[in-house]
């Protein structure tokens, strides 16, 4: 069975082939302008409605919603059509909006201070599941525009570059939101920022890098090991002499861990010769990784270190760690974690462990790795 945003026009267009020539137009317009299901359409006949409802159904059906304290974040648990489950987050600032949208169910990428990579991986996400956690935030951002789509919720968008490519393509052409808007965000799948490197679409990358030593890197982001980060900052380079848009590099901050005033120093070197610009990230709580972020005092000491070296760096305000919709804390669940500190030695000691089992259990046959042997 279809949903709803995995069918293309001609394909509508088919399928209304005995309706006059206008209900293409009317349905696709309603679907892509409105933002509005087929089954929901109350312009068309009630016959037509229910043929089509049966024939697109919707890709997601909501679980459950949070609300943050403030109002200002949502978070919608999705159930899809063989069960799996996935989450979106919405956040509304004064005059725009931004939806964080997940990619796959599930992540293979075994970073063990992730709420998604300690889950491991289920499947890909299609097309149509990925567009509708989009078509769903626009239509509750109203009155504010959405302005910003950001793949950096559950999974590794360039492991499932097919799909997500084509779902940045609808994005930008029926959606109507431009390239510059979209960003996807990489631990480092080098074959996936290689081919993004020949796209034609302009859009934003993001890399997750939480490390500047390959040692210590392997630890926090297992995929190092193989993609280490001479090879990594190699592919940041193509993808910049390609694109000339602004490199993100992601950082985020886990107490006693990566926020000594030397990984700011090994940063820097990272960053300065590609004009990238920091995103600090204080770690937010995962109930498997066994310590908390670095205190504000120690973003605001490492932000310093940084702009002493010339980075242009920013701290990201946290929003929706109340409801567990905060950057790393996406995994399914209804209930926020629970916050705790730990020596941090015994933090690292628990990270190592879970990034091997988590590389452990991932098949090498599994769709991501597939993905992740052939995409280069």
């Amino acid at each position: 069975m279809r949903g709803a945003f995995d069918i293309r026009r001609d394909e509508l267009a088919n399928l209304l082939s005995d309706e006059p020539g206008y209900r293409t137009e009317q349905v696709w317009r309603g679907l892509w302008e409105r933002g509005v299901l087929p089954s929901d359409m109350t312009d068309l006949p009630k016959g037509l409605r229910e043929r089509l409802g049966a024939e697109l159904e919707p890709a997601l059906h909501e679980v459950a919603r949070s609300v943050s304290s403030d109002g200002q974040t949502t978070k919608w648990l999705w159930q899809l059509a063989d069960g799996r489950r996935i989450e979106t987050v919405l956040m509304l600032y004064p005059d725009r909006a931004t939806v964080c949208v997940s990619s796959q169910a599930g992540c293979a990428m075994g970073c063990g201070f992730c709420a998604t990579g300690q889950a491991g991986f289920d499947r890909q996400l299609s097309v149509g599941e990925i567009v509708e956690q989009v078509v769903g935030a626009r239509r509750q951002a109203l009155p504010r525009r959405l302005g910003n789509v950001v793949f950096m919720g559950m999974g590794e968008p360039l492991a499932n570059y097919e799909r997500t490519w084509s779902a940045v393509q609808l994005l930008h052409s029926n959606l109507g939101i431009s390239a510059r808007r979209i960003t996807l965000s990489t631990v480092g799948v080098v074959p996936g920022i290689r081919r993004l490197a020949t796209e034609a679409l302009p859009v934003n990358l993001a890399v997750s890098l939480h490390a500047a030593r390959d040692e210590l890197r392997d630890q926090i982001v297992p995929l190092n090991r193989r993609y280490p980060l001479a090879v990594l900052m190699g592919a940041c380079e193509e993808y910049l002499a390609a694109k000339g848009r602004r490199l993100s590099l992601e950082w985020a901050l886990i107490d006693g861990v990566n926020d000594t005033h030397r990984d700011a120093s090994e940063l820097a070197e990272l960053a300065l010769p590609l004009g990238a610009h920091v995103n600090i990230i204080p770690l937010n709580p995962t109930p498997g990784y066994a310590t908390l972020g670095t205190p504000a005092e120690g973003v605001a000491a490492f932000r310093a270190w940084l702009g002493n070296l010339g980075v242009n760096a920013t701290v990201r305000a946290n929003r929706g760690t109340d409801i567990s919709a905060a950057c790393g804390q996406l995994a399914s669940r209804e209930r926020p974690v629970a916050l705790r500190r730990v020596a941090p030695a015994r933090a690292m000691q628990a990270s190592v462990i879970q990034a091997s089992a988590a590389q452990a259990s991932a098949a090498p046959n599994s769709p991501t790795s597939a993905t992740l042997s052939t995409s280069g």
